[in-house]
């Protein structure tokens, strides 16, 4: 074997996943046609819940000092963040470059071996490994393939995976572009030719997205010129932006598809490459690093020897249901924002029921990744198969956070009781979870955890058990997710 999992693809999703490999000590290879990371800004920010994993992962540092909102939006209808249980905003202004060049720097650190310039072909998979095929350069040998390639993956089409969905109905123009100054107009922005929004970036930079209503989108190679967007902004907003200089010009549909199967065998999806949405709110590429978060150390499990193959099959019964909630709540912005007078009712309507703390909750929590549950087994407390909430503990006198304990990417058995008969129960498991004393530091981490004497993490932060209120005991809740203790 050339390495244990080779990754295709050098986005933030394959990044992401190769960090989260070799954190959990196994070795991967990721490829990438591109000689050179691509510079482009792209996604420009991160949801709630991907500033709660790179904090687990002790990552935000890296980044330098993220600016960070409390305001978002549903389809264009305002929606108060700060509202959600979280002690993180939504990140502003973080261009995916930078977070691919934090990535890689991150995963190379810990090892992983990150090759450009490689164009990946094709692969054969047999009973005990994938046989990956370059365009130039021999030939290459894994345990497992997982394809990151982005929305025309070619490890899906090889790979034969469906691909069921909504073809696209509407194309929009996106450009970053400095030497204007133009007012904010947000997503909602409606005019009687479509729809025109402007946000401004850094550095005198405004990225600008039209759309023209009743314009079928065309079968594009590469990207429109800037002259063409030009156009179209003048015809929907009505200004001239012909002499401003563009950074970056992308045309992109409103499609909506998702694989029926994000493992076959050996081989594997995430991100881009396993679904496909109009970027509401840039959740494509925060979807796609929580796909690499979950099936990171489920990955290494396997091929470690420490759990048994079927690990990988919660990945895509974890990960399907949660792209497929990505999907409907995207197409229902799709209809809010692209649909012109025909939705001026539902957004009249949906704009009352925001109106309530309790529906603003609701939908901020689903455009931030903050209401995903998890299949934990039955039980009654309420973090079960949720999110570890980001508190402060005291641990032997030092004050540390829930997030900390995870930078490891380890399991976490957090013991709030001081129960040493409960610590001893986990001793077999030692060399894959990290066993914790710790008590709440403060009412916020009191209210949180109360009445809770003890809670199994996994890796990726959610809670795998809890008690009192969990049907399966520790033993059984370590064997499924930590395999068979030693």
């Amino acid at each position: 074997m050339d390495a244990s999992v080779i990754v295709i693809g050098a986005g933030p999703t394959g990044l992401m996943l190769a960090g989260e490999l070799r954190l959990a000590g196994t070795d991967v290879i990721v490829l990438d046609r591109l000689g050179a990371r691509s510079g482009q800004s792209r996604a420009i920010g991160f949801t709630i819940r991907t500033m709660e994993v790179l904090d687990q992962r002790g990552l935000l540092p890296r980044f330098g000092g993220i600016e960070t909102v409390y305001a978002g939006h549903f389809g264009g209808l305002p929606l108060d963040l700060g509202l959600l249980d979280s002690t993180h905003g939504a990140a502003h202004n973080v261009p995916q470059n930078i977070t691919e060049a934090v990535l890689e720097g991150w995963a190379r650190q810990l090892g992983a071996d990150i090759r450009r310039g490689q164009e990946f072909t094709g692969f054969v998979e047999d009973g005990t490994g994938v046989t990956v095929t370059l365009r130039d350069g021999p030939a290459l040998r894994c345990r497992y393939l997982v394809g990151c390639d982005g929305g025309r993956s070619t490890v899906r089409r090889i790979g034969g995976f469906d691909f069921p969905g909504t073809s696209a109905t509407t194309e929009l123009f996106l450009a970053d572009i400095r030497g204007l100054e133009l007012a904010p107009r947000t997503a909602g922005a409606q005019t009687p030719n479509g729809m025109a929004m402007v946000a401004r970036l850094s550095d005198g930079v405004h990225r600008i997205v039209v759309a023209e209503r009743g314009i079928p989108p065309r079968d594009r190679t590469g990207p429109p010129e800037f002259a063409e967007v030009a156009d179209v902004w003048k015809r929907v907003a009505g200004s001239d932006i012909s002499t401003a200089k563009p950074v970056w010009v992308s045309a992109f549909g409103d499609a909506a598809r998702q694989v029926t199967e994000y493992r076959r065998g050996r081989v594997l999806l995430a991100g881009d490459a396993a679904h496909i949405h109009l970027p509401a709110g840039g959740q494509g590429m925060n979807t796609g690093l929580q796909d690499a978060v979950n099936l990171g150390w489920k990955l290494a499990a396997v091929v470690r020897g420490r759990a048994p193959g079927t690990l990988l099959d919660t990945y895509h019964d974890e990960r399907h249901e949660v792209g497929r909630a990505l999907l409907a709540n995207t197409r229902a912005q799709g209809a809010l924002l692209l649909g012109g007078n025909d939705a001026v009712p539902l957004r009249d309507v949906l704009g009352d029921l925001l109106g309530s703390a309790e529906a603003q909750r609701l939908l901020g929590a689903r455009v931030s990744g903050l209401d995903i549950t998890y299949d934990m087994g039955r039980g009654r407390h309420p973090l079960l198969g949720a999110r570890m909430p980001l508190i402060r503990l005291d641990r032997a006198g030092r004050g540390t956070g829930s997030a900390e304990l995870l930078h490891t990417g380890r399991g976490v058995l957090l013991d709030l009781a001081d129960n040493r008969t409960l610590r001893r129960r986990a001793r077999p498991w030692r060399d894959r979870i990290d066993i914790v004393t710790a008590t709440p530091r403060g009412n916020d981490a009191a209210d949180a955890l109360a009445d809770t004497t003890a809670l199994l993490l996994r890796p990726d932060g959610h809670v795998a058990w809890a008690a009192p209120g969990t049907d399966d005991d520790l033993r059984t809740a370590l064997d499924r997710w930590f395999g068979p203790g030693r």
